[in-house]
């Protein structure tokens, strides 16, 4: 008994060792459940038992992808319902054990709420074995009590004032009275400052070893082979450790034309605007963190850094990209957008993302090319925005002189723009400019497939809902332009109304919030 309960431990050591965040943790909830069984009055060998349940609780994870497990910005419902599997596939795992009671049924039950709002059976009150409620408390205190990869460790009131809080809704009521009571008589304290015999010690740093040395041997796979930049769930991953470790700059960076490039010259040219990125990315002379997001965005982290220094390694990336893409007439047209957080040891890795991402699209907004930070955007004057759209139509003016064989989306949307102009001189007609924008709700951060799948339906419902003399484009990342021929300005609303009733029948997700804003082509 003794050697499989072993073998066991060192199964569940190992997986947690995937992630030095959760190190510890199976050990740490088998103590807490121990001392709240003692507590409860459990014989010497219930509490043997309920903490061997207590180091298998989370062995389902084996089977859940370790990108998913050490995500650091928010779950999709696809992928949280992946993790809620892993209560099941420990289950399945354990069910030819015998030598523990309840082991199986344990294993499964951690995640369920005393009031029946859990997973993966929704069980309620005294339907949930009494050891599975006991783990539940342990295993949400320490995760509480421990530093993630999204944020730090959270503080001693603040954990009591959670565990107060879901009382009777997530934990059951008399053991959360024990448990407040071992944290404020110290207990907890004694628990988690006890020396770990040298022994066991040495087996999870063997353990741990291997286990970071296959991850190394593996991670090198993980890197973008057009730019050398590692991939998105790579670089989250270290962006959002290096965050919770020191002060700096977040960088969400777009490069901004990819679409027509690939569009008029083909992928390879598109490809090699997107490598030269990479290499000056590589080459930036600081400590930094980077890597592509995927498409055109890419994600730059700079450690200890003032705004400064960042604002000078903005204006010496652009310029040098400039400087390449000049002599290159395929891809002259590329050029660098960026947004920008300073931020602190505190800040909440997926909340800065988005700030940043905010910062980004109000840069691409106001004409590309350029960088802000997000704190210079958070005050500005709504007012503003149909200056901004008047640069948008002037660059657009100047866009429709281009030469070569026509092609189509923003190209051929420039020449349309400027047959339209100059025949509403002519014949002192009236068309509109609307630029329809697609917001991402607060605290949201959508992958780039979520992002497309929006734009792809607001297209759709574009496309469904203007009349054939009507032209549209997509214009950025976020953006659609579209020439409103001839409407009377109080049509604009009920067209704009149309469209985005069409959309949200397309578009399950609520990701998204699309706005517009307009302004007539006569000026």
């Amino acid at each position: 008994k003794k050697i499989t309960l072993q073998m066991m431990q060192s199964l569940s050591t190992t997986i947690e060792a995937k992630d030095e965040y959760t190190k510890g943790h199976s050990r740490r909830v088998a103590q807490y459940a121990a001392l709240i069984a003692k507590n409860l009055g459990w014989t010497n060998q219930e509490i043997e038992n309920i903490k061997s349940c207590a180091y298998l609780h989370d062995i389902g994870k084996i089977g859940i992808p370790d990108q998913i497990l050490n995500k650091p910005g928010q779950l999709t419902d696809e992928e949280f319902n992946l993790i809620k599997q892993h209560p099941i596939i420990g289950q399945d795992i354990l069910k030819d054990i015998t030598i523990i009671p309840h082991l199986g049924e344990v294993t499964r039950s951690h995640h369920e709420h005393y009031d029946g709002t859990g997973y993966p059976d929704g069980l309620k009150g005294n339907e949930i074995p009494i050891q599975a409620r006991i783990i539940t408390l342990a295993d949400s205190y320490d995760a509480m009590n421990s530093k993630r990869i999204y944020r730090n460790t959270l503080s001693f009131e603040q954990i009591k004032e959670e565990i107060k809080k879901n009382a009777g809704t997530q934990f059951d009521p008399k053991i959360t009275n024990v448990f407040l009571k071992l944290m404020d008589d110290g207990s907890l304290f004694n628990l988690e400052h006890e020396i770990i015999p040298v022994q066991e010690n040495t087996i999870d740093k063997f353990i741990s070893d291997v286990v970071s040395t296959i991850k190394n041997q593996e991670e090198t796979k993980n890197y973008d082979y057009l730019t050398g930049l590692p991939v998105r769930s790579i670089g989250q991953k270290y962006i959002a450790i290096a965050m919770q470790k020191t002060t700096g700059c977040l960088i969400f960076l777009d490069m901004d034309n990819l679409k027509k490039i690939n569009d008029v010259y083909g992928h390879k040219a598109g490809d090699r605007a997107l490598k030269s990125l990479g290499k000056l990315l590589l080459d930036i002379p600081l400590d930094k963190i980077t890597c592509r997001m995927g498409g055109d965005e890419f994600l730059l982290f700079l450690p200890k850094v003032s705004i400064e220094e960042t604002e000078t390694i903005m204006s010496d990336l652009i310029e040098q990209f400039k400087g390449i893409v000049e002599n290159d007439h395929e891809i002259h047209f590329a050029t660098l957008s960026a947004g920008m957080l300073m931020t602190t040891k505190n800040d909440n890795f997926e909340d800065a993302c988005s700030k940043a991402d905010k910062a980004l699209y109000y840069v691409k907004q106001n004409g590309k090319n350029n960088y802000s930070f997000y704190n210079q955007i958070q005050h500005k004057n709504t007012s503003n925005n149909t200056a901004d759209l008047k640069q948008i139509a002037k660059s657009l003016q100047t866009s429709g002189s281009y030469t070569g064989a026509l092609s189509l989306d923003f190209r051929e949307f420039t020449r349309h723009y400027e047959y339209i102009h100059q025949l509403m001189v002519r014949n002192h007609s009236c068309c509109y400019l609307v630029m329809v924008t697609m917001e991402t709700v607060e605290d949201t951060l959508p992958y780039i497939e979520k992002i497309e799948e929006a734009l792809t339906h607001m297209g759709e419902a574009i496309h469904k809902n203007i009349r054939k003399v009507d032209v549209c484009t997509r214009y950025s990342a976020m953006q659609y332009l579209i020439i409103l021929s001839q409407p009377t300005e109080a049509e604009i609303p009920n067209i704009m109304t149309r469209i985005f009733m069409q959309y949200y029948k397309l578009q399950d997700s609520q990701n998204f919030t699309p706005t517009y804003e307009y302004i007539t082509m006569k000026d």
